[in-house]
């Protein structure tokens, strides 16, 4: 079964005394901005969860928009810094998935006007 990159209604899975832990984490995702296309990568879809347990690791999976995506070597990293900086994070661990591939339908209303898509 294909897992669909989440809206931002149930992006965040963490327990409700972390809730806005996660809601930080979002925001602080919603600051990286993939270098070629002028959107964040939130906007743009490309992550699909974030989990926080009852101690404060967090477990975030993304995707890119290609496997040979040119910011494939500093996104991730950047993606791990952001959220590990939240105060009442403990912990990062970043899955980066090819299932689902990312597709332009995953982007935000915003993200396609943005683009000129709407």
């Amino acid at each position: 079964m294909q897992e669909e990159p989440a809206s931002e209604s149930r992006l965040v899975e963490a327990p409700e005394a972390l809730r806005d832990v996660g809601e930080r984490i979002v925001e602080q995702l919603k600051s990286i901005y993939d270098p070629e296309i002028p959107v964040s990568i939130y906007e743009l879809g490309l992550i699909y969860k974030v989990v926080l347990d009852a101690d404060g690791a967090a477990t975030i999976r993304m995707t890119l928009t290609t496997p040979m995506c040119p910011a494939a070597e500093m996104l991730p990293p950047e993606v791990e810094s952001k959220a590990r900086a939240v105060e009442g994070v403990t912990s990062v661990q970043l899955d980066l998935v090819w299932d689902p591939p990312w597709n332009p339908d995953m982007m935000s209303e915003a993200a396609k006007l943005e683009l000129g898509m709407l």
